[in-house]
Order: C-alpha cells, then structure tokens, then sequence
C-alpha cells in the first residue's frame, strides 16, 4: 500500500459519493470518485487502489457482479455500503470476497473505521531495514506458520508456497488464518471464529466462514475434499491440526 492509501468510492449518487469523498480527504487519503461498473473500470486502468467502498443498489449494474468482476481481476479490499440490500445480499458479497460492509445512510467516522481496519489487515508489514554489512534482514521462524502445503507469514501477512512463490489471500482469509495460527488443536465453533476475527454481522459471517474455508482449503491441502489441515468437527466447528515440518 502506497504511503497515501488510495481509496475508489463507487456510488451512482453524486452526493452520497462527494460527501463520503470529501470527509475521507480531510482524513489524508487520495480519493476517486466513479458513478458505476464502467468508470470503476477505467480508473483501474491507472492501477489497483488500496481499497474500494461500493455501493451494493446501482441501477445500471448492481455491486454484486461489480465484486465477482474485481475478485477475478485482483484481491483488492472493498468495503459495501448497503441500503436497501437484504441480508442475503450481504452474505452473497461476503462470498463473494469482500471484506465489511457499512448500513446507508452511513455514519461517517464509522466507514473510516472500518477502512482503517481493513487496510490494517490488508496490508503486509514493513520488513525491518537490514544492517550495514549484515545482509537482508529474515523473518523470524516464530512467525512462519505452516498450514499443510503453505506457509502463513504472520508478518507479511502472506501464505507461501515450499518455492518461496506467494499465493494471494483476502484480508479475511487472513483473518481466519491467523485465528487458527493462534489456536492450533483447539476446537472452534462458528460463533468462537466469528469473535475471534471480529465479525459483526452473525447471519452473514456464519455462512461466509464456511465459504472462506473452503476456499482456505482449496489454498493449503493437498487434497481439499478430504482435508487434514483444517478439519471440520461435526457439532462442534473447525480444528487446525498443524503439521511438524520434517525437512
């Protein structure tokens, strides 16, 4: 991320998008304004923004295929404003792979918090500068975690592969990763891996964690129909059983 987070609002109503634009300038972040799907698209072509809050009820093109389109395209956050949408429509997104969602009308200092909060975990942190003549500074082993045919880089908030290659995990991917990192052999129920990783909304969260692991598993097991890593526990949840590293 930029030292400036640059931040895409995406809502057909002028207003709404200008208020929400000028109060997130105030607060030192690059804003660009887009009215739908097609100015969202031509502002990517600039690059991938730190963030995109969007509109879920556009009239041209609804925000739900505007967030398949930009999962297939990159993994940058999107935070949903949502007004009129059902909460079937929340979880769709979630699915989807975004990461939040805000109510419309939104309270302003809320968003902010929320885009704070997510661009903090979407975020790698800073390695720490090398010493003169010491060389490249290393991660700490204590901060490797492996999950199966990866390994999750607390740190840099990234799952790697044995070749050093990464592989693109969503902030809430991350989230539940590191929950698991934190809680190895431990039974965790839905309702416990929704505190855990701060999830707010429960009907919406509790059918997105079993879409995200899924898709977790998809990542990390060697066979994800039969998974080993990241175990389904009937009636009681998940259970993480880590694998000593042999080699």
């Amino acid at each position: 991320m930029s030292q400036t987070p640059h931040i895409i609002i995406v809502d057909d109503e002028a207003p709404a998008r200008e208020m929400v634009g000028e109060y997130l300038k105030m607060h030192g972040f690059a804003i660009t304004l887009c009215d739908g799907g097609k100015s969202l698209r031509e502002a990517l072509e600039s690059g991938v923004p730190d963030l995109v809050v969007l509109d879920l009820n556009m009239p041209e093109e609804d925000g739900l295929s505007i967030i398949r389109d930009l999962k297939r395209r990159s993994n940058v956050p999107i935070i949903m404003l949502t007004a009129t949408a059902s909460p079937i429509d929340r979880v769709v997104g979630l699915e989807l792979g975004a990461d939040d969602y805000v109510a419309k009308p939104c309270e302003l200092r809320e968003l902010m918090a929320r885009i704070r909060s997510v661009l903090r975990r979407s975020t790698p942190a800073r390695q720490p500068a090398a010493e003169p003549g010491i060389g490249p500074a290393k991660t700490p082993r204590d901060h490797l975690v492996r999950f199966g045919s990866k390994w999750l880089d607390l740190d840099a908030q990234a799952l790697r592969d044995q070749d050093g290659n990464e592989h693109p995990l969503t902030a809430s991917e991350f989230g539940l990763l590191k929950v698991f990192a934190l809680n190895p052999k431990r039974v965790l129920s839905r309702e416990r891996l929704m505190e855990l990783a701060n999830a707010r909304d429960s009907e919406a969260f509790d059918r997105a964690v079993d879409l995200r692991i899924m898709r977790i598993r998809r990542k990390i097991e060697i066979d994800p129909t039969r998974p080993v890593v990241i175990r389904t526990i009937r009636g009681g949840g998940y259970l993480f059983s880590p694998v000593s590293d042999k080699a």
